[in-house]
């Protein structure tokens, strides 16, 4: 398969300044080719063919711009700074979006802490009123009561303070002579 490249650089490998018949000029390009074939097989029968363009460099030029100064563009202001108000508007428009969402996030984290301190506490309250209950049970008082050597009151120490009608008995009441002498 021949190529542009290789089509050219098999031209310009051809002798040049002696003319021959075309007819000989064939023959000698023919046994050209059978013999550089030939040797290239025997040389490195593993050698890959060579890829279409493979001889042509590219050679760059390093150019020194140092001199040159920038020419200040009066309309690359005005488009910066629209560039820096859209920015602006879309970080708002973006902030407005999620500041609802992330308000709900926050609000959750907030029920779910007073949930906690909620069952906490109605804990304790159960805990407490155990323990009073175990504090006032009569089993407990009487045990106390024999301790310090209390007894059950005479039914004549016990006054009873609501007798009906919202009246009040009668012995409770101070007298006004009894008032007096207390206060002297």
């Amino acid at each position: 398969m021949a190529t542009l490249a290789t089509f050219f650089r098999d031209a310009s490998s051809r002798p040049t300044g002696t003319r021959r018949s075309s007819r000989t000029a064939r023959a000698g390009e023919v046994t050209h080719a059978l013999i550089s074939a030939q040797a290239r097989a025997q040389a490195d029968p593993f050698r890959l063919r060579a890829l279409p363009n493979d001889d042509i460099y590219f050679y760059s030029k390093k150019i020194d711009n140092q001199r040159l100064v920038r020419q200040a563009d009066p309309e690359a202001r005005g488009e910066c700074w629209s560039a820096v108000g859209a920015a602006g508007v879309l970080l708002m428009l973006g902030a407005s979006i999620i500041a609802p969402h992330v308000g709900s996030i926050l609000a959750g984290y907030k029920i779910e802490s007073l949930k906690q301190e909620r069952q906490t506490l109605i804990d304790k309250k159960r805990d407490l009123e155990v323990k009073e209950a175990g504090l006032v049970s009569p089993g407990r008082l009487n045990g106390l009561a024999r301790a310090r050597s209390l007894t059950s009151p005479a039914s004549d120490q016990v006054i009873h303070l609501d007798t009906g009608a919202g009246t009040v008995d009668a012995r409770l009441v101070p007298s006004p002579a009894a008032g007096s002498a207390n206060r002297q």
